[in-house]
């Protein structure tokens, strides 16, 4: 039966997607969830949590032809992941021309922190956390100056999209990154909800209900 069919549809995208995919008539705003890792050209375990960028991209592009769909929530619990593909994901939803709100819920870390940012307005829970740290790599590394200019080049393509889409200042950003007395171990600031919002990392503190009276404010608009 044709319903039957819809159903099971709903479903395996749930399974696969994690979302419903594309809106139906009556749904405007259309969610998209950004969870666990960040999936890049590796596959990662079946153990891992995972947001596929093959998955996302055409989801994204689906919402922008949509007539049916005005404005998108990007709900965020990442610990961040492929630095490329979640890069590529901003670009995508920085780039869409209805409005877009993001709320981290539980965690923005990493390359988690430009994928909030990339959004028109954002939002953080209270209890929720951003964790800004320079990049790593994994795997071999050839200890030759090419390498470092790498590393910098890359790094400069995420601060300046995050100083694009934020209202932190490149200083700021650099002087968060670099820190070496709150993580154990490494370099990096761990913010705490209203933190990132006096850091000019996110806009507001806020939940679901605010996220989307924000999205429904900028749609009528």
């Amino acid at each position: 039966m044709p319903e039957d069919e819809a159903k099971n549809r709903k479903l395996e995208n749930i399974k696969e997607l994690g979302s419903v995919n594309v809106a139906e008539g009556r749904d405007n705003i259309q969610i998209l969830p950004i969870i666990g890792q960040i999936e890049g050209h590796v596959n990662l375990s079946s153990e891992t949590k995972t947001t596929k960028y093959e998955h996302v991209i055409p989801n994204l592009i689906a919402i922008e032809n949509d007539k049916r769909v005005e404005g998108l929530l990007v709900v965020l619990n990442t610990v961040g992941g492929d630095v490329e593909a979640g890069l590529a994901i901003a670009e995508m939803i920085r780039s869409l021309s209805k409005p877009t709100v993001s709320l981290v819920i539980g965690g923005g870390h990493s390359i988690g922190v430009p994928l909030a940012t990339a959004s028109d307005y954002s939002f953080i829970s209270p209890s929720a956390t951003m964790i800004i740290h320079p990049i790593r790599m994994s795997g071999m590394v050839i200890g030759v100056p090419q390498t470092f200019e790498y590393f910098n080049k890359m790094q400069e393509r995420i601060n300046e999209f995050i100083v694009r889409t934020s209202k932190i200042t490149g200083e700021k950003l650099t002087e968060l990154m670099l820190q070496t007395d709150e993580l154990l171990n490494d370099m990096g600031t761990i913010l705490i909800g209203k933190q990132a919002v006096e850091q000019g990392l996110i806009d507001e503190v806020g939940g679901i209900s605010q996220a989307i009276n924000k999205l429904n404010e900028m749609m009528a608009k």
